[in-house]
């Protein structure tokens, strides 16, 4: 006879590559640099641009620079990797999928998913080398430079379609895709998000920056009625309800309204998430817009806010995958972001201390 065990109030199980995060694997190369290397390049203190001709000699420069610091990163392999953290046991929930070369920098890349237990499956080339992202800081700003190169190789039917990755895309329950991989490969992100779609799965992206509203629209509106949860910030969501002529300023009713933008799957709502910097996060609950307060923390204690953002998703899917609600999902996304802007880069310490 066998005995019957109590039921113990388990939490859910978690399982390999139920996250997958496909986008643009960058080396982060950073260092504190003054007014006068902002002019040279002609950057603003604070944005992201991916680099032109005339930045070329900036990734030499700033690698020379007395305090400089590589990190994996990449904005979906950031957050993806956070997620992983927060979730810390069993190793590899989170799968990646991205380009690099065969080089050194892309050596690197490939230990460091190794390091954070991320199970990274990188389409490999050589004819571009592996994409870097120069992150030159002044006090609290930062101003991001993406050199794509081999990052801008990616190919659905090299890699994407190859069977043994697709399996891999199957397994995953929770999507997430920064808006940078638009510039990349739109037709990837279109075939997971309408898998998402099909199978009643939650498919997520990132607004990321100004620029992917103004120049790839089309892309982004193509993937738009596949989304059940976007990202953006302040600026972003600005900038994205300009390019709609939502004409409206008020960052709540900006939510509000590209909630209510077509979706396929009419079973999940649309679920809009702006975060402020400092100021609340809003985000749309049901028909409703909500405000949810950040962490206070002392302005001395702001080392870095670069990596704030993707460390915010990062803890948000941590606590989606585990199907938490949407409190607790922005409650464990203001926790990882906290954490990472009281150090340089997107980096974090051995284990997390969030109940």
């Amino acid at each position: 006879t066998h005995t019957t065990t109590p039921k113990m109030k388990k939490k859910k199980q978690q399982h390999e590559n139920t996250l997958f995060g496909m986008g643009n694997p960058l080396l982060d190369i950073s260092a504190v640099v003054d007014k006068d290397f902002l002019d040279k390049f002609g950057l603003k203190p604070n944005d992201q641009i991916l680099a032109e001709e005339k930045h070329k000699p900036l990734f030499e420069e700033i690698a020379k620079k007395s305090k400089v610091e590589y990190h994996a990163g990449g904005s979906t392999q950031n957050s993806v990797k956070i997620a992983q953290w927060m979730i810390q046991k069993p190793h590899k929930v989170a799968t990646f999928f991205g380009c690099i070369g065969t080089d050194g920098f892309g050596e690197i890349l490939k230990k460091k998913a190794e390091e954070a237990n991320v199970d990274a499956h990188y389409y490999e080339q050589n004819e571009e080398p592996t994409g870097t992202c120069a992150a030159c800081i002044t006090g609290d700003n930062r101003s991001l430079v993406a050199n794509l190169a081999a990052a801008n190789c990616y190919k659905k039917e090299k890699h994407l379609d190859l069977d043994s990755n697709w399996e891999l895309v199957k397994k995953a329950k929770v999507y997430y895709i920064a808006g940078f991989f638009l510039t990349v490969s739109p037709e990837s992100i279109l075939q997971v998000a309408q898998h998402a779609s099909d199978k009643d799965k939650i498919f997520c992206l990132n607004l990321s920056a100004p620029f992917i509203s103004q120049f790839f629209k089309e892309q982004l509106m193509k993937v738009m009625p596949y989304v059940d949860i976007l990202f953006g910030n302040e600026t972003e969501a600005a900038t994205f309800a300009k390019e709609l002529s939502f004409e409206m300023d008020d960052i709540a009713e900006i939510a509000k309204k590209t909630q209510e933008l077509p979706k396929v799957n009419t079973k999940r709502q649309r679920v809009v998430v702006f975060t402020q910097g400092k100021d609340d996060t809003v985000a749309t609950v049901g028909g409703k817009v909500t405000a949810f307060p950040v962490m206070d923390i002392d302005q001395n204690d702001i080392v870095d806010t670069n990596g704030a953002g993707d460390a915010f998703v990062g803890g948000f899917l941590s606590a989606l995958v585990k199907e938490q609600g949407l409190e607790e999902c922005i409650r464990a996304g203001h926790y990882a972001a906290n954490v990472i802007i009281r150090r340089v880069g997107c980096t974090f310490p051995e284990k997390p201390e969030f109940q």
